[in-house]
């Protein structure tokens, strides 16, 4: 049976899928709980696997009649010490580290670090990060083959442990040579979103559009702090944008991370890209069948700030309660977007529209739906852009949007308040109102009396070419030849 009905909310879920959530039944399950996307995570597993999850996503998506969204998430390059004579060793705290280019195995006084680009960038004071930040090394002194750090705070160090250089740009690519045959894997599969890791610089984000060969959506993680201070130009070059938490909040102190949240958040809204916020939002709920107050808390602020998308991560890949997760995440975002501080406080940030008849209208449409009652806005786009200059403006009421692009329905699934639907084209004005009102009718958009927003280009088919608004209203008649129809 299709699922027809919009999901009741604006924001998105992003479910990651791993061995908890693989199965075609479990995929169905989150799917219906409130998952609009899913994540395909390409640090884990191999491709035989996520080439089975991708199908039997797609298959799920033939059987509901909804578009469903896939994300590709790149590893990108990931820094590590070499291995230790016994698997581990112990830092000593405030004592002396060397971190070089020996390949022998390391001790409680040395490791090999085998990136040798580290070793002519890193200067005195600056640090260095390990396992996540458990350990934190300050460098004394650096040359071309040693790094010789003091430990401010020590302990247990095991082999192949991550590294993170928050103080430096390191002089590594974007994109590894995993990260490369991944991604080509992911435009094979049909991938909606491919998700760049680790972007330093804009260039980063080019490298990679340049490589997807035109083909699907480039969203890059921000999650480097490198990466902040050349924002606006990674925003623009990108298709969305990640909110990452996870490196993010390894490199920078805690308490730095949630003002940074909102300046990324911010910042891609005004240019009216998705951004997705991620990472740990409901931790707890891998072993525990409910969140914890601030975990709730800490979601809602993401709805607040207007995010197009939260995200769930080991939560439904490897926890023990994913369906639970989506559940509870979707209810949270029904819940703040039901309160009637919702409006004014996700519109905290003023969007100004570009100097286009498409941004004048789709300003006009959030506008008029602020002035009448409006039960929702019907936009017609082949390329998705009209719908993402409305979703812009975060307007009172949801959006039908009707593409004639399947490719184009499924990479609205991360659009703030988009309900996406693959049908045919229009062909004229009339063609156009007719169809709009079917659709509202058979998506739950209205009822007789309804009034809608129509927003289209003329002539039809042309891209980019949004110059029509209409406001319709859904008669009876119309409504009892629909019902006629469905019987």
């Amino acid at each position: 049976m299709a699922v027809m009905d919009p999901r009741g909310r604006k924001v998105k879920i992003l479910a990651t899928v791993g061995p908890a959530s693989r199965s075609p039944e479990m995929l169905e399950k989150l799917f219906r709980a409130g998952a609009d996307a899913f994540r395909v995570n390409m640090s884990h597993g191999d491709h035989a696997t996520h080439a089975e999850t991708i199908a039997s996503i797609r298959a799920m998506e033939r059987k509901l009649g909804r578009p469903v969204t896939i994300l590709c998430d790149l590893q990108g390059p990931k820094l590590r010490v070499g291995t230790f004579k016994e698997g581990r060793a112990v830092i000593r705290h405030s004592g002396h580290f060397t971190l070089d280019r020996n390949p022998e195995p390391g001790d409680e006084n040395r490791v090999c670090l085998p990136h040798p680009e580290l070793f002519g960038i890193l200067q005195k004071g600056q640090r260095l990060l390990i396992d996540d930040g458990k350990l934190r090394l300050r460098v004394i002194r650096a040359d071309a083959n040693e790094i010789l750090c003091s430990a401010e705070v020590g302990g247990v160090i095991s082999d192949r442990k991550g590294v993170n250089v928050p103080d430096a740009v390191v002089p590594v690519p974007a994109l590894t040579e995993k990260d490369r045959r991944d991604l080509s894997f992911a435009v094979e599969q049909g991938a909606d979103w491919i998700a760049l890791s680790f972007v330093q610089r804009p260039e980063d984000v080019a490298e990679a559009r340049r490589l997807m060969g035109g083909y699907g959506s480039l969203m890059a993680k921000i999650e480097k702090p490198a990466a902040i201070g050349r924002l606006d130009e990674i925003i623009e070059l990108s298709d969305g944008i990640m909110v990452a938490r996870g490196d993010l909040g390894v490199e920078l102190n805690p308490e730095e991370v949630p003002p940074l949240q909102k300046r990324i958040v911010e910042g891609a809204r005004r240019q009216g890209k998705p951004v997705v916020v991620a990472t740990q939002m409901l931790e707890s709920m891998i072993e525990s069948p409910t969140p914890t107050r601030a975990e709730v808390s800490d979601v809602a602020n993401a709805v607040y700030d207007g995010a197009d998308a939260v995200m769930l991560s080991a939560e439904t890949a490897a926890g023990a309660w994913p369906e639970e997760a989506v559940t509870i995440m979707h209810r949270i975002a029904a819940q703040v977007e039901a309160d009637p501080g919702y409006a004014a406080r996700v519109h905290f940030i003023e969007t100004t529209p570009d100097p286009t008849t498409a941004d004048a209208l789709a300003e006009a449409s959030a506008s008029i739906a602020r002035a009448l009652p409006i039960s929702g806005i019907i936009v017609f786009t082949g390329s998705g852009s009209t719908a993402r200059r409305v979703a812009r403006e975060r307007p009172g009421v949801p959006m039908l949007v009707l593409t004639p692009s399947a490719k184009t329905a499924r990479k609205l699934g991360l659009l703030w308040g988009a309900h996406a639907v693959s049908t045919k084209d229009i062909g004229s004005f009339e063609e156009m109102i007719a169809k709009g009102k079917r659709m509202a009718l058979r998506h739950g958009f209205g009822v007789a009396g309804s009034k809608l927003i129509a927003l289209a280009g003329v002539p039809f088919g042309t891209p980019g070419a949004t110059n029509l608004l209409h406001v319709v209203t859904l008669s009876g008649d119309e409504l009892s030849r629909y019902n006629e129809r469905q019987a």
